[in-house]
């Protein structure tokens, strides 16, 4: 695929599929740290590849854990948290708990899973738990969400006081997501489910499939694995959390969640209720090409090249809108995604699917969200504004995150601490409990 040297594709669903194992990476990169604490430093430099081993010596590791040491005192745990692709080499984050401090660490692979480098990322601001957490007021349980052969890390959050109550599984946007669909010092997920309980509604909520086994996504795929599956399982599980009422069962979807929702609430007939949550109501296609033509705006970049670069992207992106595979074999990759995803998205039309439907429907939006824009929002209102069975709740001032803005900003804002607004919380929680 012809490449945009000035354009990121902002892909709302962007997929990181990896090819490295990602547990026996995670391994490694426990065992690397479990040898600097024993001291052994030698056995710690047989990870490094032989390219690295001539850049970083045993010694230099020895210093630089002393070091560490003299600076946080003894370490009190290290473990792999996370990990992405970088170009041809694979970056593992480690989590270290110190005496006197926390610090993390990253571990740069090579494909052979040998060590290229280690370096210590810039510290960012972190999480903030909001006001409206208010922890005596409810308790997490943590458990699994079992789909086939995957086991998915969750977290029950129930209401400590009462029963009977309603409960919402929360459904990712896109990409390689954790529980609490963490992004930068953000946690829109965990910030959701804390409100809702402390105003007496349970949630369910899990990491994605993705983030845990990004292996099996190389091929061809669609929506049903990456979101589906695990979504109906996660429902599965809140109908059975003690204290529930089996009648009072919500999905709340964020971006792609929420352009799924309406889907997973056909497979679901018995479900009280679905909360789209800055859900796109155009075709995915047009969603990037809205993204693309936004940050370009947002570079003021107005020279010849870059409207060149632009049109070009966009002309990718175009191919993008098929409706069957023909000669094209399911893993074709366009943008980053196999046919087989592509197709399965433009056969659906959440819009349409959404207006057939009769359980409740709440539709929310922030004004400032560069990601699915107002827009989209307008189109939801127009198509099902007179549904009785439909609320709308627009937030001129809100992100994709649903945190407070001074303005739409771009991916720089997601690195500043914002909490969902108590706002949202509120009303989230009153509609639910309507009768």
């Amino acid at each position: 695929m012809k490449k945009c040297a000035f354009l990121l594709l902002l892909m709302l669903f962007a997929f990181h599929s990896f090819s490295q194992n990602i547990f026996s990476l995670f391994g490694k990169a426990n065992n690397f740290f479990d040898l600097f604490v024993a001291g052994k430093f030698e056995e710690a430099h047989n990870y490094f590849s032989e390219e690295g081993k001539t850049k970083v010596t045993a010694e230099n590791l020895k210093q630089f854990w002393t070091n560490m040491e003299a600076t946080l005192g003894k370490a009190k745990a290290l473990d792999a948290t996370g990990s992405k692709n970088q170009g041809e080499f694979y970056a593992v984050t480690v989590s270290g708990e110190f005496q006197f401090g926390k610090q993390d660490f990253v571990l740069l692979f090579d494909k052979t899973e040998k060590l290229v480098g280690l370096h210590l990322p810039p510290k960012l601001a972190s999480y903030r738990s909001p006001g409206y957490a208010d922890t005596t007021l409810f308790k997490e349980i943590p458990t699994y969400v079992k789909s086939g052969n995957h086991q998915l890390a969750a977290v029950i959050s129930v209401p400590k006081d009462g029963n009977s109550f309603p409960i919402v599984v929360l459904v990712h946007g896109s990409g390689p997501n954790d529980m609490d669909e963490t992004i930068g010092p953000n946690k829109p997920f965990k910030d959701i489910a804390a409100g809702l309980a402390a105003n007496g509604i349970a949630s369910v909520r899990y990491v994605k499939r993705t983030l845990l086994y990004a292996n099996e996504f190389s091929g061809a795929f669609t929506v049903k694995e990456e979101v589906l599956d695990d979504a109906l399982q996660a429902i599965e599980l809140a109908k059975n959390v003690e204290g529930v009422d089996k009648k009072q069962i919500y999905v709340l979807g964020h971006s792609l969640g929420g352009m799924l929702a309406p889907r997973i609430a056909t497979l679901v007939p018995d479900l009280k209720g679905i909360i789209l949550a800055a859900a796109p109501a155009k075709s995915l296609t047009d969603i990037i090409i809205e993204q693309n033509k936004y940050m370009v705006a947002q570079s003021k970049d107005t020279t010849a090249a870059m409207q060149q670069n632009l049109k070009n992207a966009i002309a990718e992106i175009e191919k993008t809108r098929i409706n069957k595979l023909g000669n094209m074999k399911a893993d074709s990759l366009l943008l980053g995604l196999p046919a087989s995803y592509w197709v399965d998205l433009n056969s659906y039309n959440q819009v349409e699917t959404a207006k057939k439907l009769k359980q409740r429907i709440f539709i929310i939006q922030g004004g400032y969200d560069f990601q699915v824009p107002e827009s989209d929002f307008n189109l939801w209102k127009e198509a099902l504004g007179s549904n009785t069975n439909v609320s709308f709740k627009f937030y001129p001032d809100f992100n994709h995150l649903f945190s407070q803005q001074q303005e739409k900003g771009n991916m720089l804002q997601y690195q500043t601490p914002a909490s969902v607004e108590q706002r949202t919380i509120e009303d989230l929680s009153n509609w639910i409990k309507e009768l």
